[in-house]
């Protein structure tokens, strides 16, 4: 658990611009009144075509905002998630 109402998978370390170490989750989601939201590190620039597929969805830098599951294809939120956490576990390696 990331806070009170984050799921984390793995985790990873970066610098921030003040030169502050911090560390995050390489794939999360957080359960939200309004909608499910999907944290996705690398953003959204490689997903096109799974976003497509994927249904009715907002995106902003890195989070994906569902709203409702069942018209979502769950195959391509699941290749979403699966290519960024390749993704993140390539460039950082992943420290479980």
């Amino acid at each position: 658990m990331w806070g009170d109402s984050i799921v984390g998978f793995d985790i990873y370390s970066y610098q921030q611009r003040d030169g502050t170490v911090a560390t995050w989750p390489m794939a999360a989601f957080s359960p939200r009144k309004a909608n499910l939201t999907v944290y996705i590190m690398p953003g959204f620039a490689d997903f096109g075509d799974q976003l497509a597929k994927l249904g009715p969805h907002k995106v902003s830098k890195s989070c994906l905002y569902l709203t409702n599951l069942q018209k979502n294809d769950l195959g391509a939120l699941e290749s979403i998630v699966r290519a960024s956490y390749e993704w993140m576990r390539k460039k950082y390696g992943g420290q479980k």
